[in-house]
């Protein structure tokens, strides 16, 4: 069995994958090689260099094993005709993108920026309405794997806790639960709006000025599954008209974000690079789900893990 990484490991991974299987032939290599991508059983990917065209050409490929939980750029439609596997890392990031959550609303109570610019100022300044995560109320739009990991750090704070999901099957660490078509009733409720959603039919353009207008104006929006979930002229008429205090971007319509864009200069947004999930402990906890799934396949079972419905793309 010959199996293709287009992703390049510590060698160390390397090692470990290989002694593990035996008798599995790995190449890994950084980038996409035609030829090994054209004999390749298995393929290990990002999700961002695989084509239509590429699919359309391979007669041997069975599995394509994304090391990634996002699968924007990933051709469905010719995986399903050829009737290949795919499955990724979902849940592997909950824990740096929790953490990551949970920091920009303590940024946010403690005035973190504006301490920041004071100690570069040399400004002694002891008025600054600080505040504190107890007893806010804090809404999850995607409480899923990530979510529920921010939930659950959360309620440490001694937070008000809402989730939001397709069904409104009642989450753990969640107080109260809504579904994608109610979760509006939420809104006027919520201190913090953490969204966590992947990028899908359903959740594009998902927000609009309207639900921007049920949020109370002292409330801060943070952004951390996927920039298409609102228009870019919705989310600067939002700030620009103050009906929330304060954006935390980690992901944006068009990544890198220009130069030009408003959202860098513009007080009351925090912009942050797509990084709310990198952490050096990424690709081990990546490689354990492949190892775990690859198991499945060479004993020919059937009990993968992070299979992907392709119809819906996640």
């Amino acid at each position: 069995m010959n199996i293709y990484s287009s992703i390049l490991p510590a060698e160390s991974l390397q090692e470990e994958v290989k002694r593990e299987f035996p008798q599995v032939n790995f190449e890994f290599h950084k980038g996409i090689k035609d030829d090994l991508f054209l004999d390749a059983e298995v393929f290990l990917t990002y999700g961002e260099d695989v084509t239509e065209e590429m699919i359309d050409k391979t007669d041997k490929l069975k599995w394509i094993m994304v090391m990634s939980a996002g699968l924007d750029k990933l051709p469905f439609e010719a995986c399903k005709n050829h009737g290949i596997l795919v499955t990724n890392v979902r849940g592997i990031h909950k824990i740096p993108m929790a953490e990551f959550a949970i920091g920009m609303m303590l940024q946010h109570v403690k005035q973190m920026k504006t301490l920041s610019s004071n100690e570069r100022n040399k400004t002694w300044e002891r008025k600054l309405p600080m505040g504190e995560l107890y007893g806010k109320t804090l809404l999850i739009l995607g409480i899923g794997a990530i979510g529920g990991e921010v939930a659950r750090l959360a309620k440490a704070f001694n937070m008000q806790t809402i989730g939001v999901n397709r069904s409104g099957r009642q989450a753990e660490w969640a107080d109260e639960m809504y579904t994608m078509e109610t979760f509006r009733q939420a809104l006027p409720k919520a201190d913090f709006i953490v969204s966590v959603l992947p990028s899908t039919q359903e959740t594009k353009h998902f927000l609009d000025l309207n639900d921007f207008e049920l949020m109370k104006d002292s409330s801060a929006f943070i952004n951390i599954g996927r920039g298409d979930l609102v228009q870019d002229e919705v989310l600067l008429a939002a700030l620009q008209e103050k009906k929330i205090a304060h954006a935390y971007l980690d992901v944006f319509y068009e990544e890198p974000l220009m130069e030009s864009h408003p959202f860098w200069t513009m007080e009351n947004v925090t912009v942050t690079p797509h990084i709310s999930s990198i952490t050096k402990n990424y690709l081990p906890r990546s490689f354990e789900i492949f190892k775990q799934n690859l198991h499945t396949y060479v004993w020919k079972a059937n009990d993968f893990i992070n299979v992907i419905d392709l119809d819906r793309g996640y």
